[in-house]
């Protein structure tokens, strides 16, 4: 069986035995695929998580399309450090080591800090002051010894007023400065140019970059390894150059559409009984491309 099924990890070679329904959930399962790109970017986070603390801490920003694998770097990167149970230490509070938090649209002060006491499950009374929220917050990132702060989506920032933007920027410098500790903005490029608008914050985070997917040795390798999780009887040679060729054109080198697409093919694969993706599957599999997808809302 090992030798029929070669084109599949070991994992996943015990799912062919499965019915066909259990197979299509296992395709649609979100799963971690490993991936160069990705890799380096995880590197990049544990070194500033590692770093020693100082006046003028390292920051990064994690910036890409849409949908091109950020989030799903950066939680894989919190689950790696999970939170230590208050009953667990010594002192009795809980040890987290990175709080993640979501930039809200309309971004201010006030839902800042929200989002932070949010994140760990801190009560709070909507009425509070921002003073007040502000104060729970840094005291509760120094009891709990916080050593990372992870905002996503910070190209909301872009969605407040110029005021706005200035003080929240003026927030983050405070902030990292304050508690000495690294902060990663997560983001479009939109974000990147939000944070370089200011002249403090400009130099002080390195941006790691997600562009879009190109054809070559390393996309290649992806797709084969997005293969290898697809429980299907046969191989489909996704590297191939005619497939992949039609993969990156249909899904405009976005990370999620190469896997949406890949997935869709792969349901049709099993529905169809042809057990393997083809270009005529990746035709008839219903995927839209996201351009296509874009003009159409519009």
């Amino acid at each position: 069986m090992t030798e029929e099924f070669a084109h599949l990890q070991a994992s996943t070679r015990r799912y062919l035995a499965a019915s066909d329904d259990a197979r299509i959930r296992r395709i649609r399962t979100d799963r971690w695929i490993t991936y160069e790109r990705a890799e380096a970017a995880l590197g990049a986070l544990h070194d500033v998580l590692q770093f020693p603390k100082r006046t003028r801490m390292p920051n990064l920003a994690l910036v890409g399309p849409t949908n091109n694998g950020k989030t799903m770097i950066i939680e894989k990167f919190r689950r790696a450090h999970p939170v230590v149970e208050a009953n667990r230490t010594p002192e009795g509070n809980a040890i987290v080591p990175v709080i993640k938090i979501q930039m809200s649209a309309g971004p201010d002060e006030r839902r800042f800090f929200g989002a932070i006491l949010d994140a760990v499950n801190f009560p709070y009374l909507p009425t509070e002051s921002i003073a007040k929220r502000q104060d729970s917050a840094v005291r509760l990132m120094r009891n709990s010894r916080v050593d990372l702060l992870i905002i996503d989506e910070v190209h909301n920032l872009l969605s407040g007023s110029r005021p706005q933007q200035r003080r929240l920027l003026n927030l983050l410098r405070w902030l990292g400065n304050e508690l000495q500790i690294p902060l990663v903005a997560v983001g479009t490029h939109d974000a990147l140019h939000a944070i370089q608008s200011d002249d403090q914050l400009a130099n002080r985070f390195t941006p790691v970059g997600l562009p879009p997917w190109r054809d070559g040795d390393i996309f290649r390798k992806l797709l084969s390894t997005l293969e290898a999780v697809l429980p299907l009887k046969r191989p489909s040679h996704l590297a191939r150059s005619d497939l992949a060729v039609r993969i990156l054109a249909d899904s405009e080198g976005i990370l999620g559409e190469i896997i949406s697409l890949v997935t869709m093919a792969a349901v049709g694969a099993i529905q169809s009984g042809e057990e393997c993706i083809s270009t005529s599957l990746l035709e008839r599999c219903g995927f839209v491309a996201p351009s296509r997808r874009r003009r159409v809302a519009s």
